[in-house]
């Protein structure tokens, strides 16, 4: 799949500032897609179950899913866990972006079904080259399902 379709890019964080910074970042790699946001756990859910039937949100589901771990209410873990458990939602690419470099994390995340596992950068420009190797691969260079 190309970014051409124009899906939007799904992006799960509660900090302002981080979500900022993607931003920032998908924006000088020349990102076509639409970035949406979704502050927490809940939220994400929220537009993901019910997508096309809420006013506010796209009547389409994301290319893919950047989900931050650790955030209050309905963490990372347990929204991984729901989409994979999900009929529909299971193949969507779901890309844990978190602080958390702890291996138990990681094994957990992979475990219960994530495609990927990046630690967040503390710097900007290593951010922004993780952002690029995202949009690359994941948005140009693979072939994603349809659905």
């Amino acid at each position: 799949m190309s970014s051409a379709s124009l899906k939007p890019v799904l992006v799960v964080e509660d900090s302002a500032e981080d979500f900022t910074a993607l931003g920032r970042a998908f924006r000088k790699h020349a990102l076509q897609n639409p970035v949406l946001r979704c502050v927490d756990g809940d939220q994400a859910l929220e537009y993901l179950q019910g997508y096309g039937r809420h006013v506010s949100w796209p009547a389409v589901l994301p290319a893919i899913i950047l989900l931050d771990l650790n955030m209050p209410g309905t963490d990372g873990r347990q929204v991984l866990e729901t989409i994979k458990q999900d009929e529909v939602l299971s193949t969507i690419p779901v890309i844990i972006f978190s602080t958390s470099s702890n291996m138990k994390d990681i094994d957990e995340c992979y475990q219960l079904g994530a495609n990927s596992y990046l630690t967040k950068p503390i710097e900007y420009a290593a951010l922004e080259e993780k952002i690029q190797l995202i949009v690359r691969y994941w948005l140009e260079a693979v072939e994603l399902p349809v659905a």
